[in-house]
């Protein structure tokens, strides 16, 4: 067997570029995936200047990252999901960003989707770093919603993860892209992050492909007889 596998675009880095991108306010993004979260995912962070109402649909990464982009971004309205997607909790989240003077509500179920936002930016700390205690065994998304926000605090961000983290390797990738972008983050212990404020500066970043899929291809080639 000859030829050459054309690997999709990483869609856990997408998603992040391109919150990453409307925080720094511009930058090219080459590659993007062409998965329905991250087409999802684009059009409601464009949307969000012009509407009152954001549906993420079934999309989990879109909810958890877009709560915390529309809280920092100071937007006032409601972000809902699809009916299944009122069943996932948000709580953890939502709490953290309250912490830090975002105005949320729940609409329906106390700690789950849709959510009323007060259009009231977050008001931490100017003189010093906003600190937070969040558990890290729950959803690496909910770390990395919050690390993504950090440079547009005022003091920056202080975030301690508790419980044994999970997908330690997303979070480092939050890091890398953040990085990319102008941000100092720096981990002081291994579940202690500082992010320093001064925001994003715009930059290009061209998408990683999802190594992930090759497995499918190493599985056919295992699987196929001798000189196939």
């Amino acid at each position: 067997m000859q030829g050459t596998a054309h690997l999709p675009a990483s869609k856990s880095e997408s998603n992040r570029a391109l919150l990453l991108q409307k925080l720094a306010g511009g930058g090219t993004l080459t590659n993007l995936s062409e998965a329905n979260d991250t087409v999802l995912m684009a059009r409601l962070l464009d949307q969000a200047a012009t509407t009152d109402l954001l549906d993420a649909e079934d999309a989990g990464t879109v909810m958890r990252f877009l709560t915390a982009f529309l809280a920092v971004s100071g937007w006032r309205g409601t972000l809902t999901g699809a009916a299944r997607m009122k069943q996932r909790p948000i709580a953890i989240l939502v709490d953290a960003l309250r912490a830090l003077g975002a105005s949320i509500e729940y609409v329906e179920q106390d700690g789950y989707p849709p959510l009323r936002f007060g259009g009231q930016p977050v008001a931490a700390p100017a003189d010093s770093m906003a600190e937070l205690t969040v558990r890290g065994d729950v959803s690496s998304q909910y770390v990395s919603a919050l690390l993504m926000i950090g440079p547009m605090l005022p003091g920056g961000l202080r975030l301690r993860l508790t419980g044994e983290v999970g997908s330690r390797p997303y979070i480092k990738m939050t890091l890398k892209l953040m990085r990319h972008l102008g941000a100092t983050a720096t981990e002081a212990r291994r579940d202690e992050i500082a992010v320093q404020p001064g925001g994003y500066q715009p930059a290009d970043y061209q998408i990683e492909s999802d190594w992930s899929a090759a497995s499918y291809w190493y599985a056919l080639l295992a699987l196929a007889p001798a000189g196939w």
